[in-house]
């Protein structure tokens, strides 16, 4: 793809968040659309956000479970950026019609006090790490799921290029040492209007969370980025997405790391 081509693909996937009206799949419009090229898409999206005020305040890891990824057809993770009008407060109610197709997941955040770039070890995460807290990521999708016209389903390329679906972020209060925890162990009881819809455990995210920081610091080094200090990572999710269509309660349940909690007006 070129750069002119890229800059529409990204027009294309701002205007459809702006209209809450799902655009056509990228990898249909440009069907030699490469992994390049969806990150490229991806970062002239977010161009187009920040021209319009909005700032970086972390990054996103998805498709770290083995499940998602053999759906998929791929053996690695994605990522995409959390911008500031993507954070919302623990038990808030989210507006109706904020987003077109929300669904949300139960992850570790990272929130870091040290850069990280290029290949670092799990224990190098650790030292950069100032904490880790409950989360739920929203998702939502501006491409549809199933091109109306051939049947094709969404493919990597389009996840990417949609800035990884990435919609919203939700931090608990709790506060605790990474060093100190065990991670692969950590997990959730996810429930929407009282009703027991996931569970899971931070196994579930490459085997340890640590590790999707890991990949993501190496990626992020090829594409000319770092993680900073003060952002938030999240780590990837331990559970498939819950849709959550208008009136969803949803509770995650992180035992002694407390509750996690939103409301779909």
């Amino acid at each position: 793809m070129t750069p002119q081509e890229h800059q529409a693909a990204a027009l294309s996937l701002f205007g459809a968040e702006e209209k809450a009206q799902q655009t056509g799949l990228i990898s249909v419009a440009y069907p030699n659309v490469t992994m390049d090229d969806a990150y490229a898409i991806q970062a002239a999206l977010v161009a187009l956000k920040k021209a319009k005020g909005r700032n970086t305040i972390g990054w996103k890891i998805g498709l770290t479970s083995r499940a998602m990824q053999q759906a998929l057809g791929i053996d690695i993770p994605d990522s995409g950026v959390l911008l500031d009008d993507m954070a919302f407060d623990n038990g808030a109610t989210i507006p109706a019609g904020r987003f077109i197709q929300p669904r949300i997941e139960a992850e570790i955040a990272f929130v870091m006090k040290a850069p990280l770039t290029g290949r670092v070890t799990r224990e190098a995460v650790l030292e950069a790490t100032d904490y880790v807290a409950p989360s739920i990521e929203i998702l939502d999708t501006r491409i549809k799921r199933i091109c109306p016209t051939s049947g094709q389903p969404r493919k990597i390329f389009d996840t990417i290029s949609d800035n990884a679906a990435n919609a919203g972020i939700i931090l608990g209060e709790g506060r605790f040492d990474p060093g100190h925890e065990n991670l692969q162990w950590a997990g959730a009881i996810v429930r929407a209007n009282g009703t027991v819809e996931e569970t899971g455990l931070g196994a579930g995210v490459l085997g340890d969370p640590v590790m999707g920081i890991v990949w993501l610091a190496e990626r992020m080094e090829q594409y000319g980025q770092k993680i900073e200090p003060g952002q938030v990572i999240l780590s990837g999710s331990f559970i498939r997405p819950v849709e959550c269509p208008p009136g969803t309660e949803i509770d995650a349940d992180f035992g002694p790391w407390g509750h996690v909690t939103c409301r779909f007006a």
